[in-house]
């Protein structure tokens, strides 16, 4: 085979894992900040930001919310947040963590969001701090 400059060469060598792909990094990822929804009472209001989007989210029950924010929920909307991860396989249930992004089934569709910059309750002032 001949040595051809239009070949494209992937940029990262996807064949060698992350440390947040493995196991260790993954428990290591999930143990930051956080909040398990299940322990919210419910009607407590988040306010979640990520790298692009600030969502609004009220908890129903355990990990059934009303969200609004973003181009996918521009109105209030019911929908169940599945956990959170580093985007790969792993997730973390019921779970949402700095860091991590968030996976969200509404209305039938799976949401990925870009990674979760911070969380705020919003009787509270300050950000939610891990267990």
């Amino acid at each position: 085979m001949s040595s051809d400059s239009s070949v494209i060469r992937p940029l990262v060598d996807r064949t060698v894992p992350t440390e947040a792909a493995t196991l260790d990094g993954f428990a290591a990822a999930t143990s930051g900040p956080g909040v398990a929804l299940r322990q919210l009472e419910p009607l407590t209001e988040l306010t979640v930001q990520t790298r692009n989007t600030s969502y609004r989210i009220v908890v129903s029950h355990e990990a059934d919310i009303v969200i609004q924010g973003g181009t996918f929920f521009p109105d209030p909307t019911r929908a169940h947040v599945e956990g959170s991860s580093v985007g790969g396989n792993l997730l973390k249930i019921g779970w949402i963590g700095v860091g991590l992004r968030m996976e969200i089934v509404a209305d039938g569709r799976r949401i990925v969001t870009t990674a979760v910059r911070s969380i705020v309750r919003r009787d509270d002032t300050a950000p939610v701090r891990p267990h």
